[in-house]
């Protein structure tokens, strides 16, 4: 299937007049983490740039990292209202690359804030692991929009990879400029290819335990018979 250049702007909330607190909570927090780093971010900052109290702000969000995990949540919302009903019959791949795709578009107005947050990340362990498990969290989202399987082990493991996969496509994105994402596509069919590779590996790994297993009782009856014998 040939790339699109021109793609479908994914779906976004529609306006509904004025924001709610939470809203504004989030938007105040990514235009803080776009001028700076995470740990040098406020509460009463965070508060005052929102316009809510801080007792307002600690009822609605119990930490920065709750303000985030609802910021992806937002994103991926956004993600899944665009789905592509004429990718159905694509291959896999292709629809995750679709789906992929559509995650980065709906990002693009808080590239600046992604970058911040991959720097932190990349000098704060904790906040590398914490931001891990919101990003396999959302992954297992992007599986689903693009009919892959995403749960069970097979599912979270398939997750944790996309995880990592996004993240190193990340790199690319943040600092393409190219209106197309000609390299950031690039770079993301390039990494699907790799994840394709280790997603078959993946299966074939799963399928060794059902054999072992299968195994397992004539190797019993085979040891008890060997235990016997030697009394």
């Amino acid at each position: 299937m040939a790339r699109k250049t021109s793609r479908k702007s994914a779906a976004r909330p529609a306006s509904r007049g004025s924001k709610s607190d939470r809203e504004r909570i989030i938007d105040a927090f990514m235009t803080l983490l776009a001028e700076k780093p995470i740990e040098r971010i406020g509460f009463a900052e965070i508060a005052k740039s929102a316009r809510v109290s801080l007792s307002e702000l600690r009822g609605t969000f119990p930490s920065m990292l709750a303000i985030l995990a609802a910021q992806m949540r937002e994103i991926d919302r956004a993600v899944l209202a665009g789905g592509d009903a004429e990718l159905a019959d694509e291959p896999p791949r292709e629809r995750l690359f679709d789906v992929l795709m559509r995650r980065l578009e709906v990002l693009a107005p808080h590239r600046a804030a992604v970058r911040s947050l991959m720097r932190s990340a990349s000098l704060n362990p904790s906040l590398a692991f914490a931001l891990n498990s919101l990003s396999v969290r959302s992954q297992q989202w992007m599986l689903t929009a693009a009919d892959i399987g995403a749960s069970g082990p097979r599912g979270m493991l398939r997750a944790q990879g996309l995880a990592l996969l996004f993240a190193s496509v990340l790199r690319t994105w943040i600092d393409d400029q190219d209106r197309g994402l000609a390299r950031t596509m690039a770079a993301l069919d390039r990494a699907l290819a790799r994840g394709q590779r280790w997603a078959g590996l993946l299966d074939d790994l799963f399928r060794i335990p059902a054999s072992v297993c299968r195994l397992r009782p004539q190797q019993r009856r085979d040891r008890g018979e060997h235990d016997a014998v030697a009394v």
